[in-house]
This record gives C-alpha cells, structure tokens and sequence, in this order.
C-alpha cells in the first residue's frame, strides 16, 4: 500500500513539474509578446507565486518520493536510468535556479516600467532571453526524466 501510495505521489509531482514549468513558460511567453509592462508585472507576479507553491514543492518532494520508493522496491539508486534520472534532475535544477531569479527581476522591472509609464528597459530584454533560453534544457531534461520513469530502460553508466 505504502509502495502504491509513494509511486501516486512521485506520479503526480512529476505531472506538477512538467505541467507548471510548460504553463508558466506559456503564460509569461504570451505576457512579454504584448511588451505592456503592466500585463507582463502581474503574470510575472503569478508566475513567481505558482513556482513558489507548485514547482518548489514538486522540486522537494520528488527526490523524497522517488527514493522511498526505490528503496521500497528495491531498486538501487545506482540503476542507470534511475541514476540518469537523477542526473538530469540536477540538470533541470541547474536552470530553474536562475530562472526563478530572473522571473523575480523580470517582475520588479516591468512594476518599474508600469508604475514609470515608460516601456520596459533593455535589461528586461536581456534577462528574458537568458530567461527563454533557460527553459529549453530544463523542459527537455523533465521529458527525459518522465521518458526513463515510464520506460525504465536497462542503461549502464558506470
């Protein structure tokens, strides 16, 4: 039951992940196409909230969850696609960091701007495109951790 319980949760925050990180790309994405400082300060604002309570609570509780489970079932964490797994787990954690700093910014620039009346600066700019540029490792290392979840090839690393 506590195996089935485990692999539910560890089910599902893989599913928060991949789903607020896709979401919150989208949403801020579709907010900076409009350049209206305003727009961009309040999603960048919901953004940072969903993140702190979706995505950082996901990021805590999957190593959790995932090594209950291996350790439940059996599997050692040196099993290549666990191990893998957990490799690109760092990976998306080395991307998201920086992104959610950015997000913090891009948020306070575009108040800025909004409450200035003016457009927003060319830091804004440049820290969205690190922002955008982030997301495409991070995105495809979570699609690579689901793939190995659900197929659990035999892949020796070491």
């Amino acid at each position: 039951m506590l195996a089935e319980f485990l692999l539910f949760a560890h089910v599902v925050g893989a599913t928060v992940l991949l789903g607020t990180g896709a979401g919150i790309a989208f949403f801020m994405a579709m907010a900076h196409r409009t350049q209206e400082p305003e727009l961009i300060a309040h999603v960048a604002g919901t953004v940072v909230i969903a993140d702190a309570i979706f995505t950082a609570t996901a990021v805590i509780l999957q190593p959790v969850t995932g090594y209950l489970l291996a350790s439940i079932i059996g599997w050692p964490l040196g099993e290549g696609w666990i191990a893998l797994s957990l490799i690109l787990y760092v990976v998306t954690g080395l991307f998201w960091l920086p992104v959610v700093w950015i997000q913090v910014r891009l948020r306070d620039l575009a108040r800025a701007a909004a409450t200035a009346g003016e457009p927003l600066p060319p830091k804004y700019f440049r820290l969205y495109h690190i922002w955008f540029a982030c997301g495409f490792p991070a995105f495809i290392a979570v699609i690579g951790i689901v793939w190995l979840m659900l197929n659990k090839p035999s892949i020796t690393l070491f």
